[in-house]
């Protein structure tokens, strides 16, 4: 069994991936464009206007899988920025503060610098067709606890 979860692993992680992605994207959706009754703040305010470019952009460079790493980077410490300098002056647990998106997209996004983007992402398309993309075995080795 362990066998076939281990042979899934780059799929699992390619639409945890698109998953957290698409979440993230309309979360900066919502906040620019008013989207789903967002209000929108104004162009160029900090931090508002930012973070929510940083969600839209970020979120959808992670859905699509195109540099994923890099755009995880950014996202988590956009997350990491708008828990600590927001949420957690309120209250202590994120529960009592209402960050626990903040802190969830945070650590999503922190894994996705480790892992990268999995199957069905656009860096590895790229990978193949500019000839990186035969890696080594360690690359194609699953991660294993």
């Amino acid at each position: 069994m362990t066998g076939r979860l281990n042979s899934a692993q780059p799929y699992a992680i390619g639409l945890f991936r698109i998953v957290i992605g698409l979440l993230f994207a309309c979360h900066g959706a919502n906040t620019l464009f008013g989207t789903f009754g967002g209000q929108t703040p104004e162009a160029g305010t900090w931090p508002g206007w930012y973070a929510a470019v940083i969600e839209l952009v970020g979120g959808s460079l992670v859905l699509l899988g195109l540099g994923t790493r890099a755009a995880a980077f950014i996202s988590s410490g956009a997350m990491a920025y708008a828990y600590f300098k927001v949420h957690q002056p309120q209250a202590l647990w994120p529960i009592e503060n209402q960050g626990e998106g903040a802190a969830l997209f945070c650590w999503a996004m922190f894994l996705l610098i480790f892992t990268g983007s999995g199957a069905l992402g656009l860096d590895r398309l790229f990978a193949k067709r500019s000839g990186a993309g035969s890696g080594t075995a360690a690359d194609k080795t699953p991660v294993a606890a």
